[in-house]
């Protein structure tokens, strides 16, 4: 096993669980925690959940569940380059989208915005909160505690961001966010490795669907210095070949970039502990270069992607059926079965919240069917 830095976190000096248990034997305590997530049904659920595309779109593109996997296997990657815990790495990776709700991006604007309508004191709705609600609440697996019952450093991980109404309800949890410190370098590298993941599968992704065409992929300038490469290096390769090997060869660029540049950090901050980590600035960055770069990629997506209209006509398709489905549960809260039932406005609307939120793509448009196709069986 490699060994572990003096700044990796280490799990013998985790700050611990909500409920004690007996140790984990021969597993350790991130190796547990990663286990009860890829066990959990909110993990399982992400097979049918949005990335871009709804689920029903197409068997290939990717889901929450692919996305999930690709990040754990970048962050491991650097985790191991620079002597971090791979473990809690890999577990913050593969939990960070528990909380996601169906439809994406869609889906969570519209179920935020229901929040704020009808509860508009109840704390509105956050995916990376929720995700750390579906990791310390509505897992129901365990005799002793709902949840996963995860170490803080998995937990913290999660929580990548959070209003500071929330943060203040979460105590130790929720203080970095006050303190404005740093997590730990494993969950300042899961947070970058999702970024690099998402970029560059969507890009794919875009392509394979025909919403994004290769010429204006080329106007990037990151992806054309790549394209040039590739095709100089393999020129009778067919166009669809030459941008999956551009895509890889960029995923390599941003790993090795990555890597380097918190490498230098670290020598020039010189950490010699997590709580060290917790008070520099962030560690595990781009280079300014690159991360001009990628966020030009972003934006680009941003107006050739996310904003085309075939993607709107089904965004706005998908927030139609989660505002419908929360209206509808609100108004009359007996169309729920008494598993969400609850007592106060508040209470009720973060049920319904959690209930819409743990839906997939498919299950949200079945019952919306159910209680609004009259030819619908019940």
């Amino acid at each position: 096993m490699p060994k572990r830095a003096v700044y990796a976190s280490h799990p013998d000096q985790s700050r611990g669980r909500r409920y004690v248990e007996p140790g984990p034997g021969e597993r350790s305590e991130f190796q547990r925690d990663r286990d009860r997530i890829i066990h959990a049904k909110a993990f399982r659920r992400l097979q049918y959940k949005t990335q871009v595309f709804v689920n029903h779109e197409g068997d290939w593109f990717r889901t929450r569940l692919t996305h999930s996997l690709e990040v754990a296997q970048i962050a491991r990657t650097v985790a191991r380059s620079l002597g971090l815990d791979e473990d809690l790495t890999e577990a913050i990776s593969l939990a960070h989208d528990l909380g996601h709700t169906p439809f994406g991006h869609a889906g969570q604007d519209e179920l935020s915005a229901c929040m704020r309508h009808f509860a508009p004191d109840a704390g509105g709705f956050e995916h990376n909160f929720q995700s750390l609600r579906v990791v310390d609440e509505l897992e129901q697996r365990y005799p002793g505690f709902s949840g996963l019952n995860l170490c803080f450093e998995t937990r913290e991980g999660i929580l990548k961001h959070c209003s500071l109404s929330n943060a203040r309800g979460l105590g130790e949890l929720g203080q970095r966010f006050i303190d404005r410190t740093q997590p730990s370098l494993e969950a300042q590298l899961a947070n970058l490795a999702d970024e690099i993941a998402y970029n560059n599968h969507d890009i794919e992704d875009g392509l394979r669907s025909g919403l994004l065409t290769l010429d204006q992929m080329l106007e990037v300038t990151i992806f054309r210095e790549h394209y040039e490469h590739v095709a100089q290096q393999w020129p009778q390769l067919d166009r669809r070949r030459l941008a999956s090997e551009t895509i890889r060869q960029m995923i390599n660029t941003l790993i090795l970039d990555v890597t380097q540049t918190t490498r230098a950090n670290l020598e020039r901050l010189k950490p010699r502990s997590v709580d060290d980590v917790r008070n520099c600035p962030p560690i595990v960055v781009f280079s300014e270069e690159i991360h001009q770069k990628a966020q030009t990629l972003k934006s680009h997506l941003l107006n050739y992607l996310y904003r085309h209209y075939k993607v709107s006509r089904m965004t706005n398709k998908a927030r139609r059926v989660v505002r419908e489905l929360f209206t509808a549960f609100y108004e009359e809260p007996g169309l729920l079965s008494t598993d969400y039932r609850r007592q106060g406005s508040n209470q009720q609307a973060r049920a319904i919240a959690d209930y819409i939120a743990g839906m997939t793509d498919r299950y949200a448009m079945l019952e919306h069917r159910r209680l609004f196709s009259i030819e619908e069986k019940v």
